[in-house]
């Protein structure tokens, strides 16, 4: 095949001509002087010392620091409950009322709710003596207030009737002073109260892991059979579900179709009584 090509093609796969034989240059390295090849243990005592090696600079990742501020977040926290708590001292407050048996604590009160309607409000329970309606440092109410009778019957009756009662729009929670009256008792700033809104609770995931973990989906990283049998049961019913689906869909093609076809008799049918009209 090759000798229909062109000389200028057979040129491109002729050989290229065989290198030059050059003799060594044996006599130019023996004349020179080298100096003797050694190893590297005598310099081995140069070497740096382990112990003075400077340690590897660790590089926070971003999980690292998120748990550092959280961890910081909550050591500040702690550490202003804990000073809260040694300075708190409800009986030293001077705009509080004279009686803590004889007085009511009402909250989640509307914040355009002014003190004379709380007072018109809970005047029906009996004689009111003080009403003391706490407001942040800037002067706007916030949300709960001291009602002190004129008799500890008076504050029961107020204490069983009044919870619930609708002011404003809102309805009031209503409790007996506990600041003064119990000795254990802290403001729910300092991690008391009552309700547990301040309290940790867990995250989405670690209830979605408990709860596979109670339904027995998932155990100590592995499947048992009982686990095997969970899955077995929820493909089972993927299965019958799928299988419904496709029977219903079948179903309503064949209606479908049947529909169509009566359709189209009765228009041929609305078509021959016109021509025979005509």
């Amino acid at each position: 095949m090759t000798q229909y090509l062109p000389d200028n093609l057979l040129a491109l796969f002729a050989p290229r001509p065989p290198i030059e034989f050059k003799p060594p240059p044996d006599e130019l390295l023996i004349d020179r002087k080298r100096p003797p090849i050694t190893g590297v243990s005598q310099y081995i005592s140069l070497f740096e010392d382990p112990k003075d090696t400077p340690p590897k600079p660790h590089v926070e990742t971003l999980e690292e620091k998120k748990a550092r501020k959280r961890k910081e977040r909550e050591e500040l926290m702690a550490y202003k409950i804990e000073q809260g708590i040694a300075t708190w001292s409800p009986a030293d407050n001077s705009k509080a009322t004279m009686d803590p048996y004889k007085t009511l604590f009402i909250s989640r009160i509307n914040y355009e709710t002014s003190e004379s309607k709380l007072k018109r409000e809970f005047e029906q329970f009996g004689k009111i003596n003080k009403i003391a309606m706490v407001h942040d440092k800037n002067g706007k109410p916030r949300g709960y207030a001291f009602i002190e009778y004129s008799h500890k019957s008076e504050m029961s009756a107020a204490y069983k009737k009044a919870d619930g009662m609708k002011i404003d729009g809102r309805r009031v929670v209503v409790d007996y002073e506990r600041g003064r009256t119990q000795k254990s008792w802290l403001p729910r700033r300092l991690g008391g109260g009552k309700g547990d809104t301040r309290r940790p609770r867990p995250s989405k995931a670690e209830l979605l892991a408990k709860e596979l973990e109670e339904n027995g989906f998932v155990r100590s990283g592995s499947y048992d059979r009982h686990d095997r049998g969970h899955s077995n049961d929820r493909d089972r019913r993927q299965e019958s579900y799928s299988s419904s689906r496709r029977d219903r869909s079948r179903s309503r093609d064949k209606e479908r179709d049947r529909n169509g076809k009566d359709r189209d008799r009765d228009r041929d049918r609305d078509r021959d009584r016109d021509r025979s009209r005509r």
